[in-house]
């Protein structure tokens, strides 16, 4: 608790030394003057082709802001929240900085993150948000403001190896559509091949949870109601007991939960449910040793599917007018229709500026040449907010919802059970 309030202390102080609490100075109308900001990023942290993207992108936005230099701070995804909230009671408050939505609650509450609207003009804002999906842009709204813009953002996709489909003797055009399709496509690949039928990455203590939750709720259940949590409850506990029954089936692997991902790409595994943020790696991995495809996610019978956000937003934290005018350069540059070009064709996430994607000038002839990106695209009509936990112990909680949902579905005990002991536990750490 400590920790909590001394980092909201040197968020309030940051500020309050110059104006009234909650107050900005009015930024300058443009960038006339040398400048160097920080930007915490977590794609610049990966070996994947996220870090080359993610460089050629701020390449590109300094040589069109030549009085602007960014010093890029590259942190693992699992660590930059940690070190965002120490560097900030060091003193050494980020600019810019790339975090994920779990954490947005707290980072516009506490971490005293600006919100676009107090920084910006209402009509300059409004002609950079326009042509931006309007789905992704309320999931970084606290209270009505815009505190994270939406940027690396992806939904849960079924990839499949078409190969171990011809292998196993199913059709590889007719990929699984609702949950009983994938449970016998997962046992028959499993026994005609040997290899691993399904996984979804949906138990990782971090990365996880969207995908578990997009299953949660595309069964009618979702995590909590307002302060109460509701992860146990009818529809949300059936959906982790089908999960939990596929492992019984022998259609759902058993392998390690932190590394499905190398699984998969390895060629070791049939179908796997995860970010299509993942897309280039896997491309990458499959060229010349599998034939990689895509499908949306499963259904649980007829209802519609409710594919969750995974992702990234970008927060301005610096109270230095010329800095947030550089800061805003930035944000504007990484979610414009030239930056979506890049962030989609060569790392995989979703444009979030949908009238790119047929268009020459910018996605046309990729989409084109990658159709099956498609099968992402087509899930934005029913794109579901990740809901993320309030409250100083919103990570605690989130952790003790994870082991239970593991235990319900590795376990060999009562899944409901596991869940409710859980929920039971959270609900007295809840506001």
């Amino acid at each position: 608790m400590l920790r909590r309030t001394t980092l909201k202390l040197m968020a309030t102080l940051a500020g309050a030394s110059i104006l009234p609490l909650g107050a900005l100075a009015e930024m300058p109308a443009t960038v006339d003057k040398p400048v160097t900001i920080s930007f915490y990023n977590y794609n610049l942290a990966s070996a994947s082709v996220g870090a080359d993207a993610t460089r050629e992108l701020i390449a590109a936005f300094e040589k069109k802001f030549p009085n602007v230099k960014v010093e890029t701070v590259a942190v693992p995804s699992n660590e930059i929240m940690a070190r965002v909230q120490a560097d900030i009671v060091a003193g050494r408050q980020p600019d810019v900085a790339q975090l994920v939505f779990r954490d947005l609650i707290y980072i516009a509450n506490d971490l005293g993150a600006n919100a676009l609207e107090d920084m910006v003009s209402p009509t300059e804002l409004k002609d950079h948000l326009a042509g931006m999906i309007p789905q992704g842009l309320e999931l970084g709204k606290v209270d009505g403001k815009t505190y994270g813009l939406a940027y690396t953002f992806s939904t849960p996709i079924l990839y499949y190896n078409a190969d171990l489909f011809k292998q196993a003797g199913l059709d590889a055009e007719k990929p699984p559509k609702t949950w009983a399709d994938v449970d016998l496509a997962g046992k028959t690949i499993k026994e005609k091949t040997g290899k691993n039928g399904f996984f979804p990455g949906a138990y990782g203590p971090s990365d996880g949870t969207f995908v578990y939750q997009a299953i949660v709720m595309s069964n009618g259940g979702k995590v909590r109601d307002g302060n109460k949590l509701t992860f146990a409850d009818t529809n949300a506990a059936e959906a982790v007991a089908m999960l939990r029954d596929m492992v019984d089936s022998g259609a759902h692997a058993k392998i390690d939960v932190a590394s499905p991902a190398d699984t998969f790409a390895a060629g070791n595994l049939g179908m796997f449910l995860y970010t299509s943020a993942t897309l280039g790696s896997f491309k990458k991995a499959a060229q010349g040793k599998f034939d990689l495809r895509l499908a949306p996610m499963p259904s649980f019978g007829e209802k519609p599917t409710a594919p969750t956000n995974s992702g990234s937003a970008l927060f301005v934290f610096s109270k230095d007018p010329a800095k947030q005018r550089a800061s805003y350069e930035l944000l504007k540059f990484l979610t414009s229709k030239e930056a979506y070009t890049v962030i989609t064709s060569k790392i995989g996430y979703l444009p979030l500026r949908l009238d790119i994607v047929d268009d020459p000038n910018y996605l046309g002839s990729w989409v084109k040449e990658n159709p099956m990106f498609r099968a992402n695209l087509e899930q934005l009509d029913r794109l579901t907010a990740n809901i993320a936990f309030p409250g100083p112990n919103y990570r605690q909680v989130e952790k003790m919802m994870m082991d239970s949902v593991r235990e319900a579905v590795f376990g060999s005990g009562d899944p409901v059970a596991a869940l409710k002991a859980a929920q039971e536990q959270g609900q007295n750490l809840m506001p």
